[in-house]
């Protein structure tokens, strides 16, 4: 299934209400930090380079992403150059190709930004995000990551 429409915004004062107020499911919190916490992350942490947008399905915020893009070589506390921190889609559009579709579009942004690969990680329990990453591409590194699991998308060109 795929969903038309979906884009990448930037978070503004205009949006940025609409934005925090997106929500998981409820067994999906402990998988996912809020927007508000993330945008908190992201501004304690400039080292790692935070870039971050909203996700709109037509004039509707559905979501939420936000990675460390091209960050320097071996900051602490920081994974890789460029690493997907955090993807949220709202409880209310999950299920409709959105996330694969938000995950399409940045790994040809970090492609095309010269990327040869994208890392993210989870934590392991029941109803993990670890098979909707390997659905998509991803392979465990083998790597343990404040208890997540971390996972590689190798990057071809096109």
């Amino acid at each position: 299934m795929t969903s038309p429409g979906v884009y990448l915004r930037e978070i503004t004062d205009d949006n940025r209400d609409a934005v925090c107020a997106l929500r998981v499911r409820r067994r999906q919190r402990r998988f996912v930090e809020s927007v508000a916490s993330s945008l908190d992350d992201a501004a304690a942490e400039p080292e790692a380079n935070p870039w971050y947008r909203a996700v709109y399905s037509g004039d509707e915020p559905v979501g939420f992403v936000m990675l460390s893009w091209n960050a320097p070589a071996d900051p602490p506390g920081v994974t890789g150059r460029y690493f997907l921190w955090r993807l949220l889609i709202d409880k209310r559009h999950q299920r409709r190709g959105v996330g694969r579709e938000v995950l399409r579009q940045i790994t040809d942004l970090v492609r095309a930004d010269g990327a040869t690969e994208l890392l993210t990680s989870y934590q392991p329990g029941d109803d993990d995000p670890g098979p909707f990453y390997r659905r998509f591409g991803f392979q465990p590194t083998g790597e343990i990551d404040d208890g997540e699991i971390v996972l590689r998308l190798t990057l071809s060109g096109r």
